[in-house]
């Protein structure tokens, strides 16, 4: 007979984040079978040159039952292990080199999961646009996050040295926020860091963020990779990064991330920043 020591209850807490957890995951569901999923699109700015937007990141949203347009960080938890998550990144990819193809001068950078590597629609959008044209994949920028890359390790090195050889450049998202072994640097080969937002905030006057920030900045430039700011939305604050020599600044000061209703909104859009 079980002793009643041994049977688990659950708490209150974890079943309502379960119960949060599972209509998380109906509502992605819902969205792919709708198709409402889409990117929003916000600028990467050239330090000392806000009005030199270096490359778009084009950020995962899908729309609920009720309209509103929900953020990936409200969900991508909840799918990153699952086969929803797959499919969102092929989505995300797919939008992307749309983008790409209906603007021959822009660059765009994609989120990504390691987990990806190997899914077969995930790639063959990669090897579709290759075929349809080349200068896409040129011009894409994919971004896997430090913990997504160090999970499996020679998958992504693997991967990336084949995309390489494509045209297609590598990104290190959340740079400084997970547990990256530096002796595989070299080996990765990533064209890019995203020096991870919690260091960049009020980085003009705490000292802790400002030391982390540029001992950052040098390991990237030490394996010839320039730098990308996030989360800044402070004056001070990008003041600071452009002193400290970071190539690149993102974040609300600069632009918010938007949805376009249609090709032509996107280039309006797009036009004026680049003027």
């Amino acid at each position: 007979m079980q002793h009643p020591s041994d049977i688990q209850i659950d708490s209150p807490l974890s079943s309502a984040i379960s119960i949060r957890d599972a209509d998380i995951i109906r509502m992605v569901r819902n969205s792919l079978k709708t198709q409402d999923v889409m990117l929003a699109y916000q600028p990467i700015v050239q330090s000392g040159n806000a009005n030199k937007v270096a490359f778009y990141e084009g950020l995962l949203r899908i729309e609920d039952n009720t309209g509103r347009i929900i953020p990936a960080q409200e969900f991508i938890s909840q799918i990153e292990l699952r086969q929803e998550g797959r499919m969102m990144d092929t989505v995300a990819l797919e939008h992307g080199l749309a983008a790409l193809g209906h603007n021959p001068g822009m660059r765009l950078s994609i989120n990504m999961s390691a987990r990806s590597i190997g899914y077969p629609s995930w790639e063959r959008a990669l090897h579709d646009a290759r075929e349809k044209d080349p200068t896409i994949l040129e011009r894409l920028i994919l971004e896997i996050t430090e913990s997504s890359a160090m999970e499996m390790p020679d998958l992504v090195v693997d991967f990336m040295a084949r995309w390489h050889r494509e045209g297609v450049c590598f990104g290190l998202d959340d740079f400084g926020a997970g547990y990256t072994a530096f002796r595989y640097f070299k080996d990765f080969n990533f064209d890019m860091v995203k020096i991870d937002k919690s260091f960049i905030e009020d980085v003009h006057k705490d000292t802790d963020n400002q030391v982390l920030t540029e001992a950052l900045t040098l390991i990237a430039r030490q394996f010839d990779m320039f730098t990308v700011a996030e989360g800044v939305v402070k004056i001070k604050d990008a003041e600071y990064l452009i002193d400290a020599g970071v190539d690149c600044l993102q974040g609300y000061l600069f632009g918010v991330p938007k949805v376009f209703k249609g090709q032509h909104d996107f280039e309006n859009s797009t036009a004026k920043l680049r003027a």
